[in-house]
């Protein structure tokens, strides 16, 4: 659990009214103190989230989040963290007192639950209390777990539901999903540079490595720089040659052009997000009009190096290959929907510390929005004269590049 980022974790959210009992739940359900319990309504402000194993799920998060009748200036704010944890949650836990008759908030959330796509739970607290007639009426056609936070009843039957339910959730594919089978051989290319943390290799290497010897395959790993002399000698032909993106055109050079090709970004591009999307931002990258504002959209935080892909570059290559008059803006978060108008194109990394539910949201408002988008890998690939090449272990992809 401590090694499996959030990422790749079921995404749990318990939501509900102040004083609904959420973080008293959350500390039963974690058998120790996660959140703070207090009498006073707006006690949770930012969403507190935690990892846990839960039986054959495996590692899971849960969020305690704000009110979504929080008021004022400030709870508009956690309102807003509320609504953006929710979006990308698997399950979500809507709380409500058993107690007290249903607010209009409470109605008109559960109506949003019940015409979306989300699977989700209802939680009666205050299970020692008298029963709401209005609160019961509202409930009698939901699935409804009722729980006393004080003695813990309902905690182990609320676990197995969430785990039943978990069955039913549509997971990420894995890196190498469907591109390899059995006793197949893949050589990964990884370059140990300026970027490449100390002792340790990135997520996507690390995740790649291991799907492929789940999948029963053989796995080479190698340096740019070894690479030649290696695959000379292996004395078979790999199925697949993985590399970082930036060493793209090292690569391709070291090994004959038959061989099939691709990045660890654009297997990510997959994983994460909607390939066939990315393909035809690649394909406005001919039409870029001059003056155009152009994002970097990073995923997380890391110690930028002096010569750092997203910052330096992608846009010196963008500069060079596609259009020199073009503005950079760089971000960790989407802008909000009217600052984001002002784009014509965003590019994306990878994306392997966010879940894929959270880049769904993000590409779905950009279509919304009519705005172009790419992915590292996918630009580098493009830059160096390998497309459609990178793209041939994606059929549907490779057919789509090709397509007028």
């Amino acid at each position: 659990m401590i090694n499996t980022p959030l990422s790749e974790q079921i995404r749990i959210s318990l939501c509900g009214l102040r004083n609904s009992g959420k973080s008293s739940l959350m500390n039963n359900i974690f058998e120790k103190e996660v959140s703070i319990v207090s009498e006073y309504a707006g006690t949770t402000t930012d969403p507190v989230t935690r990892s846990m194993e839960l039986g054959k799920l495996g590692p899971v998060s849960f969020s305690d989040t704000a009110g979504f009748d929080d008021t004022g200036e400030l709870g508009e704010l956690r309102i807003k963290k509320t609504k953006d944890i929710l979006d990308i949650s698997d399950i979500i836990l809507f709380i409500t007192r058993v107690d007290i008759e249903p607010t209009k908030e409470e109605i008109n959330f559960l109506n949003k639950l019940k015409n979306s796509n989300k699977k989700f739970l209802v939680v009666l607290t205050f299970a020692d209390k008298n029963e709401n007639e209005e609160k019961i009426s509202l409930l009698k056609d939901f699935e409804v777990i009722k729980v006393n936070n004080l003695t813990k009843e309902g905690i182990p039957e609320l676990k197995n539901k969430i785990i039943k339910i978990g069955d039913e959730i549509e997971y990420e594919i894995t890196p190498v999903e469907g591109l390899v089978k059995e006793n197949d051989f893949v050589l990964l290319v990884i370059p140990i540079d300026l970027a490449a943390p100390k002792g340790r290799l990135i997520l996507p290497q690390v995740e790649t490595i291991r799907d492929l010897l789940d999948k029963d395959c053989g796995v080479l790993v190698v340096k740019e720089r070894e690479l030649k002399y290696f695959y000379d000698r292996i004395g078979i032909k790999p199925k697949l040659v993985i590399t970082d993106s930036q060493a793209f055109s090292k690569v391709a050079a070291d090994i004959p052009e038959d061989q099939m090709l691709t990045s660890f970004s654009i297997l990510f591009a997959r994983k994460k997000g909607e390939l066939s999307y990315f393909i035809e931002g690649i394909k406005q990258l001919t039409k870029v009009p001059p003056d155009s504002k152009i994002l970097i959209l990073e995923s997380c935080s890391h110690h930028r190096q002096a010569d750092d892909i997203g910052t330096v570059k992608i846009p010196r290559l963008f500069k060079q290959m596609v259009q020199s008059k073009v503005e950079f803006e760089f971000a960790r978060m989407l802008p909000d929907e009217e600052n984001l108008k002002k784009y014509y194109m965003v590019i994306n990394c990878a994306g392997c510390m966010i879940t894929r539910n959270r880049m769904l949201k993000r590409l779905e408002i950009l279509k919304k929005n009519g705005i172009f988008s790419i992915n590292y890998g996918l630009f580098l690939a493009w830059v160096n004269g390998l497309l459609p090449r990178a793209l041939e272990p994606f059929e549907y992809e490779y057919n789509l590049y090709l397509k007028k």
